[in-house]
């Protein structure tokens, strides 16, 4: 998908929004956004972090890759990703900046890969020939999975032959009891949803090969920060304020500011997803930005031949620079 960007990226990057230089910086920002779901800026905006700036929605994002292209093209002011995806998209000489972390994986959510309670699946190595499904191709859940037959000692032509499948999240669930699927990327509501109906059990998780760590982050565009400094350095520290909100905030405070946040914005959405919330997963107070959270990608996609050796570094990728927690650290 990042591939297919590349063009575009290349012929809409100079006109990233943002004001010209001299005039009065906006106060606006334009995002997608998640149905059924609160992310950390709209949680900052809500909280008064944010202001004077002001969030403006322009439809839901179909995935994170996705997301950052349309930061990285200028039909968005930000967008967010999982951080290979922005290494990605960053070798394709998109003029982005990570600038913090606003998702990740701990004991309470992660990325599961399930199967059914009868498969034979057991280890890597029974991954051959078989189907894995995944909301999306060359990010997190793709990314993971090669990671686990990479050391399950498979070799790059054995990887080759096991097939990740692009389904909806809904359909997931399905697609595997069904038989459609070997096996299914779960996280979050339909993860739980789907183990409290019992019939399948889990082959590994995301946290079972790297640990608690961050996994996306949110991207500006270079242009953008130069022409709005203020605004980038309020967005930043709004979401991060949001976030440590978040962290250290009772669950259940948590998704009830959340549902508030969904009735108040009228969208006609559901807010019982919301109610599975159980923590953003971020590592970083505060969303800092870990600089292994970037390298073990770039390491990944070095060694898988997707990117060159040295071709993209890390501390050229992302900044802490707005970050008002950045002397803590991660936590």
């Amino acid at each position: 998908m990042i591939k297919h960007a590349i063009s575009l990226v290349s012929l809409l990057a100079v006109t990233a929004c943002g004001t010209a230089q001299g005039s009065a910086e906006t106060q606006e920002l334009r995002y997608q956004g998640s149905v059924g779901a609160v992310t950390f800026p709209e949680l900052a905006e809500d909280l008064g972090y944010l202001a004077p700036v002001k969030l403006k929605w322009i439809g839901n994002t179909t995935s994170g890759p996705q997301d950052i292209q349309a930061a990285a093209t200028g039909q968005t002011d930000f967008g967010g990703a999982f951080n290979g995806a922005v290494v990605k998209l960053i070798a394709a000489k998109a003029p982005i900046k990570a600038v913090i972390s606003f998702y990740g994986s701990d004991k309470d959510v992660n990325q599961g890969f399930y199967v059914p309670d009868d498969s034979p699946i057991r280890e890597p190595r029974d991954l051959i020939g078989k189907k894995v499904g995944m909301n999306t191709l060359g990010a997190h859940a793709e990314a993971v999975l090669k990671e686990y037959l990479t050391r399950g000692g498979l070799t790059p032509a054995q990887i080759q032959q096991v097939e990740p499948v692009v389904v909806p999240p809904v359909n997931l669930e399905q697609g595997l009891r069904q038989g459609q699927l070997d096996v299914a990327v779960l996280s979050g509501v339909l993860r739980d949803k789907a183990v409290e109906r019992g019939g399948i059990r889990p082959l590994f998780n995301d946290v079972d090969l790297f640990g608690d760590f961050s996994a996306g982050t949110y991207v500006l565009t270079e242009r953008f920060i130069e022409r709005n400094p203020g605004t980038a350095r309020k967005f930043v520290e709004a979401t991060a304020k949001a976030i440590h909100w978040a962290q250290t905030h009772d669950r259940a405070e948590v998704v009830a500011r959340f549902r508030q946040i969904i009735a108040k914005r009228a969208r006609n959405e559901d807010t019982k997803t919301v109610g599975y919330w159980k923590s953003g997963g971020v590592a970083g107070t505060g969303g800092v930005i870990a600089p292994e959270e970037f390298q073990r990608w770039i390491d990944w996609l070095e060694r898988a031949g997707d990117i060159e050796p040295g071709q993209v570094k890390a501390a050229d990728v992302y900044t802490n620079a707005d970050n008002p927690f950045a002397e803590e650290g991660t936590r």
